[in-house]
């Protein structure tokens, strides 16, 4: 089964990343574009008897090595 876990930093965790990239899509003319906040991706392709246990596999991984605790969160989908 694949995973998809993605990484975003907590709503009050201040992103200087997001915020140039921002900048540069003003600059560019992409004023419509309000606010970036970045992240990170992973794919993790896992052998698993079913979707929860491949989550929870996930989760273990995500919290032990994929995200910081502190300043990120993240979320998981099985596919």
């Amino acid at each position: 089964m694949r995973a998809r876990v993605f990484v975003t930093l907590k709503p009050s965790v201040f992103d200087p990343q997001g915020q140039t990239v921002t900048d540069a899509l003003h600059t560019m003319g992409y004023v419509a574009v309000r606010h970036v906040r970045q992240g990170k991706y992973f794919e993790l392709d896992i052998d698993a008897a079913t979707a929860e246990e491949a989550k929870s596999l996930a989760a273990a991984a995500a919290d032990k090595l994929l995200a910081n605790p502190v300043i990120e969160s993240y979320r998981i989908e099985i596919a």
